[in-house]
């Protein structure tokens, strides 16, 4: 390259390095700051979701499908199903039952 396309480039580099944002910042932006109701709106909708996600991933780092977790908890593969996608509110005891039966524990905590 010559000198002259490399500063261009550098130059394009060091503007795209100033628009960046951490996810804590754009989240700032986008839903508020945290503490604000449409925040802590969006964090507990999070939250029910990476809940779904972990049982997801637990299942199949488990090898098994919907049905045999079903199958196993007895509880129906739709029910499953709709855990996994956050399409349902979900019992504690339903919850300690589908991680039971993945070989798993389940905690709870509470913070304050």
């Amino acid at each position: 390259m010559r000198s002259t396309e490399l500063l261009g480039y550098e130059k394009n580099i060091m503007q795209k390095k100033k628009s960046l944002r951490t996810l804590d910042e754009f989240a700032d932006e986008k839903f508020g700051k945290v503490g604000t109701p449409e925040r802590d709106r969006i964090e507990r909708d999070a939250e029910e979701y990476r809940l779904g996600f972990m049982i997801q991933e637990a299942r199949k780092k488990k090898g098994l499908t919907q049905q045999q977790l079903a199958d196993k908890v007895g509880i129906n593969k739709a029910y499953i199903s709709r855990v996994e996608n956050d399409l349902k509110d979900v019992r504690y005891s339903t919850i300690r039952k589908i991680v039971t039966g993945l070989g798993g524990e389940l905690e709870l905590a509470i913070k304050l």
